[in-house]
């Protein structure tokens, strides 16, 4: 019997999730070997596994999903990553690719198009959605990357965002501060340099602009907000 490929899958989405789980499950030289539900567990899950590919979401709780993405190709640089995101944009499909996808693909896609990602990308092959402009891709693959002015975003610490995330998704400082395990004093500097940064004075507009930025879904954050508000 040949040698099954080994899978993990990084969703937020159970629901998603299990349906995916569904569909490779059918597929004999495929093994689902872990399941992640944010960015945290997803490298966790792959440092245990060390599968052949993840197959993961950018918008994911906790840690950014091109973040994640990064810290899994440094711990296990064996381990292909296909990712399965709604968002098409230069600045999402870019930032993946450079981190380290070997494929990026749109859930819009049709099951025959994810067998054939995943197909590409465990045999070494880059796979991009069909979806996805022409000119983004060659414009990769070419290395001529647009040279765009500096934005706010981009003067944001790796630990802001982070911050920005978690603040977004109903977290509290002391929330925040253990699930880092930095200090609430720590926290608290940090929520105040994004502010200024930012210009942005509220909790609702940072988690408005978290969520602009595809930090996080508007479902989760409103939902994470109604489980703070009932405690």
């Amino acid at each position: 019997m040949s040698q099954k490929y080994r899978i993990v899958l990084a969703e937020d989405h159970t629901i998603l999730r299990e349906g995916v789980r569904s569909l490779l499950s059918t597929v004999p030289d495929l093994e689902i070997v872990g399941e992640a539900g944010d960015g945290r567990e997803a490298i966790q899950c792959v440092e245990e596994q060390k599968p052949d590919l993840i197959l993961m979401d950018l918008s994911m709780p906790r840690m950014n999903g091109v973040e994640a993405l990064r810290e899994i190709k440094r711990r296990s640089s064996e381990t292909k990553i296909l990712v399965l995101t709604v968002h098409k944009t230069e600045e999402y499909i870019l930032a993946a690719l450079q981190a380290g996808a070997n494929g990026y693909l749109l859930k819009d896609s049709t099951y025959t198009e994810l067998l054939v990602a995943v197909n590409y990308v465990l045999r070494g092959k880059t796979y991009i959605s069909p979806g996805i402009s022409d000119m983004v891709v060659e414009g990769y693959m070419e290395g001529r990357k647009t040279l765009k002015k500096r934005t706010t975003w981009d003067t944001l610490t790796k630990r802001e965002r982070e911050i920005l995330k978690l603040i977004a998704e109903g977290y509290k400082n002391k929330e925040i501060a253990e699930d880092l395990c930095i200090s609430v004093k720590t926290v608290e500097k940090h929520r105040a340099n994004l502010m200024e940064k930012l210009n942005l004075h509220k909790v609702q507009a940072l988690t408005a602009y978290a969520i602009e930025r595809g930090l996080v879904s508007q479902d989760f954050s409103r939902g994470k907000k109604e489980a703070n508000d009932s405690e």
